[in-house]
């Protein structure tokens, strides 16, 4: 039964650990492409869309 646990708690840890590097890769993307935004002079406002 405490094999079990340990590996329900590895697991869970990797899950966490995962989860945290997804959440830096969005956070690191966004911060990238509003950088690279800024440097070209494109801002979200301005961006035309046609029907």
């Amino acid at each position: 039964m405490a094999a079990i646990f340990a590996s329900l708690l590895q697991n869970l840890i990797k899950f966490v650990i995962f989860i945290g590097i997804a959440w830096a890769g969005i956070i690191c993307g966004k911060k990238y492409r509003d950088h690279k935004d800024a440097n070209s002079g494109v801002h979200n406002t301005d961006k035309k869309t046609t029907k």
